[in-house]
């Protein structure tokens, strides 16, 4: 498991990432997707099309890492979002790496626990937020 420090900003790419891709590609796409520099030690998230594999790309001071991980069954749960980069809480990101919906915690309304660490990122909540009236229409 990946042990992130909680002063960590985390960014979580939305946009279907071509899991090939290795430091320069990844770094690349935080420059020109995410429009971060890669170099300032945050942690960017990139999950596949299948959402069964993500990547983690983080830069350690002498270089970059990266954390891979596939999913043998099921999909990770991807935040509800419009195509922009969501920032979460390392909280955040220690929930969906371990397979928790996001959008169904928000809703476990009366659940403590939950709303606190979902409650982490104010952008995260404006996000899903905008995503409510359509959900209901459905």
């Amino acid at each position: 498991m990946l042990s992130i420090p909680l002063q960590l900003r985390v960014f979580l790419c939305t946009q279907a990432t071509d899991m090939r891709k290795s430091f320069d590609g990844l770094e690349a796409l935080v420059r020109h997707v995410l429009q971060h520099d890669p170099l300032s030690g945050d942690l960017f998230v990139f999950l596949n099309r299948r959402r069964d594999r993500v990547k983690v790309l983080s830069w350690e001071g002498d270089g970059f890492a990266i954390w891979y991980k596939r999913l043998e069954a099921g999909t990770y749960a991807l935040p509800a979002s419009e195509g922009d980069p969501i920032r979460l809480s390392p909280t955040q990101l220690t929930l969906l790496l371990g397979g928790i919906d996001l959008d169904d915690l928000l809703q476990a309304k009366g659940n403590r626990a939950a709303e606190q660490a979902v409650r982490v990122s104010p952008v995260f909540l404006r996000q899903v937020e905008r995503r409510a009236p359509q959900r209901a229409a459905l």
